[in-house]
C-alpha cells in the first residue's frame, strides 16, 4: 500500500460544510482512512482487478479531501465522498489522463451519494481475501497481502510480524498484486469446494490484523479482525479451525477492558477478572466446544483452548498452569512457533519453577530471537525469580529496547523499577 498521504502532511477534519482548518480536516480523514481504508480498496480494486491501481487512485482521493475539505467541509459521508473520488480518478486513468480534476460537480455527487450497503462492502472484502489466497499466488505472501490490501496494513507493520525486512516485504508485495491482474485472477467468492486450500491464509491474516492492533492500535482493526472472524465462521461452519478463530478472538477481546490500568499493560494473570466480559467468554467457550467436537484439531483451536484456561480463573480464582503447560506442549508439537515457544517457557516457569522456564528459553532455536521483544522480557522474569537480578536487569533493558507500544513498556519500566528496589 502507499504510503498514506495523510500521514506527510499537516491537513483535514469537516463538519457540516463549515469550513474547518486544515489540522481538524486532517485528523477526520485519518479516522477514515484507519477505519475504511480495506473496504474502499476492496470496493475498487474488485471492479478493474488491478489492486495497484485502485491503491492509487485511492491515495489521490485522500489528497483530494485535504485539499478541499477545508474549504467546502467534511461530507457527512466522507467514506462514499472519497470512493466517489476515487472512481473518478480510476475513470481519469482508463482515459489515460493522469490529471485528476476536482470539481464542484465531483464533490457535490460525491458529498450526496451514500456509499454502499455494508452487505456489500461485506461481499467485496471477501472477495479480495480469496483473491489474496488464489493458489496462483505464493502462498507465503497470501497472508500478509490481506493484510495489506483488505485490513489496511502498511508493509513495515507486516514485515515486523513475519520477522523480514520492510523493503523485501514491499517488494513480494507488489509482485503478489501484479500477478493478481496479469493472472486475471477473478473477484469472486469462491464455491464451497474450494474454501479448504484458502481458507487457512485468510484465517491467518483475520488473526495477523486482530494481534497487530491488540496494543498499538487504536481498536478499529481488531474490531474489524473480530467481526471478520464471525463471517468467516458462518461462512464456513463445517471448519473447525474457522470456529476455533472466532472463539480464540472472542476470548481475547472478553478482556479488552482489563488488558490496560493507566497506560500500562496489565498480564492477563494479573487483570481484574471482574472487568472481563463474561457472556462473551460464554459464548467464545460454546463455539470452542463447537469446533472440539469436528474432531479435527488445529492451531486455532489449541490457542483458543489456552485462553479458555485463562477464562476460567474468573470461575475458579487460579490459574491452572499445569494444564497451560500441557497445552503449550500439544501446540508446540503441532504447530511450532516462536511465539508459542516463549509462551511455553512462560508457563512452564510458573509451573514448574523459574530455572525450568531458564532451561526452556535456552533451549529456543527460532531465528530472530534475538529481536524478539518477549523472549527477554520473559528471561528477565526468570532471572529476577531466581535471584540473578544484574542478569534481569540487563534482560529487561533489551527488552526495553526492542519494545513498540507504549503500554508494554510503562510495564517493563516498572518492572525495571521493582528490580532495582531488589538492588539497592
Amino acid at each position: 500500500m502507499p504510503a498514506c498521504p495523510l500521514r506527510q502532511a499537516r491537513n483535514p477534519r469537516i463538519r457540516n460544510g463549515q469550513r474547518v482548518s486544515r489540522t481538524d480536516a486532517q485528523a477526520r480523514a485519518e479516522d477514515v482512512a484507519r477505519a475504511a481504508y480495506g473496504k474502499l480498496i476492496a470496493m475498487l480494486a474488485s471492479r478493474s482487478g488491478d489492486i495497484i491501481a485502485a491503491e492509487d487512485a485511492l491515495a489521490d482521493s485522500f489528497v483530494a479531501a485535504l485539499k478541499t475539505w477545508p474549504e467546502r467541509g467534511i461530507p457527512d459521508k466522507p467514506e462514499a465522498w472519497l470512493l466517489t473520488v476515487a472512481k473518478n480518478r480510476r475513470t481519469d486513468q482508463a482515459r489515460k489522463d493522469a490529471r485528476l480534476v476536482i470539481t464542484d460537480e465531483a464533490n457535490d455527487m460525491a458529498d450526496t451519494q451514500a456509499i454502499e450497503p455494508e452487505e456489500a462492502q461485506l461481499d467485496e472484502r471477501l472477495k479480495l481475501m480469496f483473491v489474496c489466497a488464489h493458489p496462483a499466488i505464493d502462498e507465503t505472501i497470501r497472508t500478509p497481502l490481506m493484510l495489506q490490501t483488505v485490513l489496511g496494513l502498511e508493509a513495515e507493520q507486516i514485515a515486523k510480524a513475519f520477522l523480514i525486512k520492510p523493503a523485501t516485504m514491499a517488494q513480494r508485495l507488489v509482485r503478489a498484486k501484479k500477478k493478481i491482474k496479469s493472472a486475471g485472477i477473478p473477484f469472486v467468492v469462491p464455491e464451497p469446494e474450494a474454501y479448504p486450500e484458502r481458507m487457512s491464509a485468510v484465517l491467518e491474516a483475520v488473526y495477523g490484523a486482530y494481534a497487530v492492533d491488540w496494543l498499538e492500535g487504536d481498536g478499529d482493526l481488531s474490531h474489524e479482525a473480530f467481526f471478520l472472524s464471525n463471517i468467516l465462521a458462518e461462512l464456513d461452519p463445517e471448519n473447525p479451525e474457522a470456529l476455533g478463530l472466532t472463539a480464540l478472538i472472542g476470548l481475547i477481546e472478553s478482556r479488552r477492558d482489563a488488558r490496560i490500568h493507566n497506560g500500562v499493560l496489565v498480564p492477563v494473570p494479573e487483570q481484574d477478572v471482574d472487568l472481563w466480559d463474561r457472556p462473551l467468554i460464554d459464548r467464545s467457550a460454546s463455539i470452542l466446544t463447537q469446533a472440539s467436537l469436528k474432531g479435527r484439531p488445529g492451531r486455532f483451536q489449541l490457542e483458543a483452548a489456552i485462553q479458555s484456561v485463562h477464562a476460567a480463573r474468573s470461575v475458579t480464582g487460579k490459574t491452572d498452569w499445569r494444564a497451560l503447560s500441557q497445552l503449550y506442549h500439544g501446540l508446540m508439537q503441532a504447530h511450532p512457533s516462536i511465539g508459542g515457544a516463549v509462551s511455553r517457557a512462560a508457563v512452564v516457569s510458573e509451573d514448574a519453577g523459574p530455572a525450568e522456564g531458564l532451561k526452556m528459553l535456552d533451549l529456543i532455536a527460532f531465528d530472530g530471537l534475538d529481536s524478539y521483544q518477549p523472549f527477554h522480557a520473559v528471561r528477565a522474569h526468570c532471572l529476577s525469580e531466581l535471584g540473578r537480578v544484574a542478569e534481569a536487569a540487563e534482560a529487561y533493558n533489551t527488552a526495553l529496547m526492542l519494545c513498540t507500544d507504549e503500554p508494554s513498556q510503562r510495564w517493563l519500566e516498572k518492572k525495571t523499577a521493582d528490580l532495582r528496589k531488589k538492588m539497592s
